[in-house]
């Protein structure tokens, strides 16, 4: 079904990817997302994506619980720089060729 989604409503999506499903006992899931404006997407597709779920695992009388989740929240924005520091880290002669040949990493 996601990847039907993924190809339908790719916004849609990229919001839902980033939910988590957690099976807390038989009957009861706590689904944790990332922000509320990612919820409002998902409740747009929720009650067919839970019947196609309900239907998979032959379980009718699942509740769902949502939670909200804040360390998924935090986004950070790689740079060049930022990027190339993860390289010097994994190979450290990078270091001594941005010394020689003084990358412009802007």
């Amino acid at each position: 079904m996601l990847k039907q989604l993924q190809r339908k409503d790719p916004f849609i999506f990229n919001a839902v990817k980033t939910f988590k499903m957690f099976k807390s006992d038989e009957h009861h899931i706590t689904v944790s997302y990332p922000s509320d404006s990612a919820k409002v997407e998902f409740d747009k597709i929720s009650g067919e994506f839970f019947n196609h779920f309900k239907t998979k695992v032959h379980n009718y009388s699942i509740k769902i619980e949502y939670k909200r989740d804040f360390e998924n929240l935090k986004v950070e924005v790689m740079t060049k720089r930022k990027i190339f520091e993860k390289f010097i880290e994994k190979n450290p002669l990078l270091k001594d060729l941005d010394d020689l040949m003084r990358f412009d990493l802007t």
